[in-house]
């Protein structure tokens, strides 16, 4: 190929493409104009490196092209200067839209946790169900308290951190089966409920009560929060509206799913809690005093900037181009 005779036949084609990728842009006509003669620049750019590789007028090229393209699709965000966006919108949005469902989740939690700690209580059969009566005098005497002291703060709030987290997300992307949550509601509140029947049974229903709650507060309310998330999946495909089911259900799995980042933060601040602060020879009010200001600074978190996120139009779903081409439905 003859460099010199295609850039003569092209010079001012391709000085045009620099004057409108510099700025030059003042009609319609001329967009137009920029998007034609970056496709034939781009074609002359892909001739050249096929034929010639690697050349100076391939490199001045290169650089037309390039700015050519950012004049109509603009530069790309640095996600570092997002976070904050995230933090202060996205999310607490997110969080908004589930806070009733969240109560809902937590009503039928409690009910189930203290039906099964009723029935426990009043059935010794049950009680006997459970273990040899060794095995729960074990229990109730030693193992219980035992518990939040048998490993290193560190690595005990290090594991139950992980495992909270692992079961939060397991209820948001199994949320869209439908049977996940219920079943892990169930399973969770069964835990609870008979563990403090068989507490209550032996008279320690308090030391069960107040190595539960400074943690417990903040633990078990992002877990409902979790769970109304993977529920809400779930009736994003069961009751659309307007959109097709695929629509719905990418929706509410892009604004949702992120639910799962601010839950990591807030089972590690309860995991750390449960490793650091249960065990402490504090006075109760203080321990149970700590949950309870993280416990209120989620629910801040969540009912009041989230409030301001939602009337500021935030829904926790990406902004309409990061989260691409959407299709036309009637209503």
């Amino acid at each position: 190929m003859d460099l010199d005779a295609l850039a003569a036949a092209r010079q001012a084609e391709w000085d045009r493409l620099d004057r409108l990728g510099r700025g030059g842009i003042r009609t319609g006509a001329e967009a137009d104009e920029l998007i034609t003669r970056y496709q034939a620049a781009s074609s002359d750019l892909a001739t050249i490196r096929s034929t010639a590789g690697s050349t100076a007028l391939g490199d001045r090229l290169t650089v037309l092209v390039a700015r050519a393209r950012l004049r109509f699709a603009g530069t790309p965000l640095n996600p570092l200067e997002r976070i904050p966006e995230f933090f202060v919108l996205h999310l607490p949005a997110a969080l908004y839209r589930l806070r009733w469902l969240t109560i809902a989740v937590a009503g039928a939690f409690l009910l189930v946790a203290v039906a099964y700690g009723v029935w426990a209580a009043s059935s010794p059969q049950l009680i006997a169900a459970l273990g040899s009566q060794a095995d729960i005098d074990q229990y109730v005497e030693e193992d219980f308290v035992g518990y939040y002291s048998e490993h290193g703060e560190g690595p005990f709030a290090a594991l139950v951190w992980t495992n909270n987290a692992w079961i939060a997300a397991q209820s948001v992307a199994f949320g869209i089966s439908g049977l996940f949550v219920p079943w892990a509601l169930l399973q969770n509140a069964q835990g609870i409920g008979l563990s403090g029947a068989m507490m209550g049974t032996h008279g320690h229903l308090d030391t069960f009560l107040l190595y539960l709650a400074p943690h417990g507060q903040l633990e078990l309310y992002s877990l409902f929060v979790a769970m109304a998330g993977g529920l809400a999946i779930f009736w994003s495909w069961i009751a659309p509206g307007p959109r097709t089911r695929g629509a719905s259900l990418a929706a509410a799995g892009r604004s949702l799913f992120t639910v799962t980042i601010g839950l990591a933060i807030s089972l590690l601040v309860s995991g750390l809690i449960e490793g650091i602060v249960t065990r402490q020879e504090w006075p109760w009010w203080i321990k149970i005093g700590i949950g309870s200001v993280a416990l209120l600074g989620f629910l801040g978190y969540q009912w009041i900037l989230g409030r301001r996120a939602h009337l500021a139009g935030q829904t926790g779903d990406l902004d309409e181009f990061e989260a691409g081409a959407r299709q036309l439905t009637a209503g």
